[in-house]
């Protein structure tokens, strides 16, 4: 079913009117509330930074609490009020809201406004409608700042939205409760798969700890100089390579990889390789050292990242990535942290029979798979799911904009 379609058979024949947020509801701006105010219990109290990293959509209870006395002195939130952010390092998080639906009046500070609906708009719906590309066209348009951005409560209000049947309220609030079931219904469901995946986090962490804490006198313990073949420290960039570059090309075919964590640590492409067979790449240098994982052969490691070459009559290179989860790799205190190759050549680690080794691997793997696949597993169906919510919500918050009013001569 078309866009069109599917907002006509929602809407049955309505109109829609956009209008000013501030022509549907109060925009007050909070004042004070810094985080020394908080307390353990009292008035509950919603902080502007808690809503980029802290809430989702809506929230009957906060993570913060101040004295009955502070709370005098702050701007009040109410039941289905909307708290919006002002102000932030990035544009994206400009804008982001929180529906408070909690019974006991809140409380809220600086940089964040108070959206208190009237009775022909739902919160919750102005908060969905605050995902989109439309509201963050719209936002950007009135945001200042460069190294801190901001888009003050007076220019919020002006920013368009849609309002389905604007004639009859009682008929657009059923049209916006219904668009809100929907978009609930995605959400919940995406957040039920979270919590899966927590829990089965939880349960691969087990796992891990139990096949891996081994009894004194159980298996052998040995350097990594011992098990493995090679430990190098990554060089310079090749001479010829394509930076930035994330597949490979008939021209440079092998991956160059440097002192970031995951796929960021793919620097780029180039047409020779330095490691020809599987290795474990260990970060060296900077907040992250330490940070180790499992790479296919012929690559280049440079700058910042140590190689190890696991010896596999010994030791497999997956049972090595996984024993360094439960291994210290501490950095030289004081300044940058960072690794070298003697400090790593030291490290000591259990090492059981091959067998043995391949049985624990085949384990961690699966429980790998679920909970930290991309395209398998619980991620790749969070993913999904949330592309899925992304469409929808697009559908039925694009509403038709009146084509702009032009001047004749």
């Amino acid at each position: 079913m078309s866009s069109e379609n599917f907002l006509n058979k929602l809407l049955d024949g309505v109109g829609v009117e956009w209008k000013a947020l501030g022509d549907v509801g109060e925009l007050i701006r909070g004042n004070g509330l810094p985080k020394t105010d908080f307390i353990e219990t009292g008035i509950p109290a919603i902080h502007y930074g808690q809503i980029y990293t802290y809430y989702g959509l809506s929230t009957t209870s906060t993570k913060s609490f101040v004295s009955p006395e502070t709370a005098e002195k702050l701007k009040k939130v109410n039941k289905g009020d909307v708290v919006i952010t002002n102000t932030s390092e990035n544009l994206e998080d400009v804008g982001k809201a929180v529906v408070y639906l909690g019974e006991r009046q809140a409380v809220t500070g600086g940089h964040a406004t108070i959206f208190k609906p009237s009775e022909t708009i739902l919160g919750k719906y102005f908060a969905y409608f605050t995902q989109t590309d439309i509201f963050s066209g719209e936002k950007r348009k009135y945001s200042k700042g460069t190294k801190v951005i901001d888009v003050s409560a007076s220019d919020m209000a002006k920013i368009s939205i849609p309002i389905p049947c604007p004639e009859n309220p009682e008929k657009s609030l059923e049209i916006q409760a219904e668009i809100v079931r929907i978009l609930d219904a995605f959400t919940e469901l995406t957040t039920e798969l979270t919590t899966e995946l927590t829990a089965r986090k939880k349960q691969y962490n087990y796992y891990r700890d139990q096949l891996l804490s081994f009894e004194d006198g159980e298996v052998e313990w040995r350097t990594l100089n011992e098990v493995c073949s090679s430990i190098l420290a990554g060089g310079d960039v090749p001479e010829n390579y394509a930076k930035g570059q994330t597949k490979p090309s008939a021209e440079f075919p092998y991956p160059i990889y440097a002192n970031a964590t995951g796929d960021n640590g793919l620097y780029g492409f180039t047409d020779r390789y330095k490691i020809e067979s599987d290795a474990v790449t260990i970060s060296a240098r900077g907040a992250k050292v330490g940070y180790h994982t499992v790479r296919e052969g012929k690559f280049t490691p440079i700058i910042r990242l140590i190689t190890l070459v696991p010896n596999n009559s010994v030791i497999s290179t997956r049972f090595l990535n996984y024993i360094l989860d439960m291994t210290p790799i501490g950095g030289t205190d004081g300044g940058i942290p960072q690794l070298t190759v003697p400090t790593v050549q030291k490290i000591s680690i259990p090492v059981p029979a091959v067998a043995e080794q391949k049985r624990i691997v085949a384990i961690l793997d699966k429980f790998d798979t679920l909970t930290n696949s991309i395209t398998e597993g619980l991620p790749r169906e969070i993913a999904l799911r949330q592309k899925q919510y992304e469409y929808y919500r697009d559908l039925l918050l694009s509403f038709p904009r009146p084509a702009p009013v032009t001047s004749r001569e």
